[in-house]
């Protein structure tokens, strides 16, 4: 049942409902970002790929990871397949929509590498046939969607799902995934470079990082310097 109230009091009500079993995520997301330092550090690479919202939520983890996050790092291999647009419209055009992410992965896709599928219904059949392409070619699938069961979760290695039934919550948690994982990536990734002999490290801003936090923390501050933690 939605809440009643201002579209501002609905919006955070279910915001605020979906946080709670969010919470119990941090296991898993720090077993994604270990995982995921490793394969990069030793050079797989993530395949990312999404449709709509999800396809800019996927393109924002790979800025993140081929750019950085927060300190000064070695760029890390990340391609979102849907940015590729002369491919996506040229297999959509000759094969059908369904297959332009599954192409890519079979052309891209490696045994060690990563797929992340992005999808806040978790019924996309772009993102289904890319899930089992993926199988085909050794390369291990992650799926972040809504509420699970789905037909892209069944189709992954694993999953993390947000239980809303609210699509604008879903895309918002996923962009929260997105930051976490690559904070736990961070976290991880000096070590991950030593077991392969590399000596770069991640170079500290200013200061001390801060801490991973595994919350979502919102500010109400109206100039009064503030702050609630939800």
């Amino acid at each position: 049942m939605m809440p009643t109230g201002s579209l501002l009091d609905t919006h955070l009500t279910n915001l605020a409902a979906a946080l709670v079993p969010y919470r119990r995520c941090e296991r898993q997301l720090t077993r994604w970002g270990a995982d995921l330092a490793h394969r990069l550090a030793a050079g797989a690479r993530l395949l990312v790929a999404g449709n709509g919202g999800s396809a800019a939520e996927a393109q924002h983890l790979t800025a993140e990871l081929v750019g950085k996050l927060r300190d000064d790092r070695r760029p890390l291999s990340a391609i979102a397949l849907h940015a590729e647009t002369s491919a996506l419209t040229a297999i959509a055009n000759d094969y059908g929509y369904t297959d332009v992410y599954a192409r890519q992965v079979r052309a891209h896709g490696r045994p060690g590498d990563i797929l992340l599928l992005l999808s806040t219904s978790g019924t996309s059949a772009n993102l289904v046939a890319a899930a089992r392409a993926a199988r085909d070619v050794g390369v291990t699938t992650w799926a972040l969607t809504g509420v699970a069961p789905n037909p892209l979760a069944d189709a992954c290695d694993d999953v993390l799902a947000v239980a809303s039934p609210d699509t604008q919550v879903v895309q918002e948690l996923h962009l929260v995934t997105s930051h976490l994982l690559c904070e736990y990536l961070e976290q991880e990734l000096p070590a991950a470079l030593a077991a392969v002999g590399d000596p770069a490290v991640v170079h500290p801003g200013p200061g001390a990082p801060a801490p991973v936090r595994t919350g979502v923390e919102v500010v109400l501050d109206g100039g009064t310097g503030q702050q609630v933690d939800a």
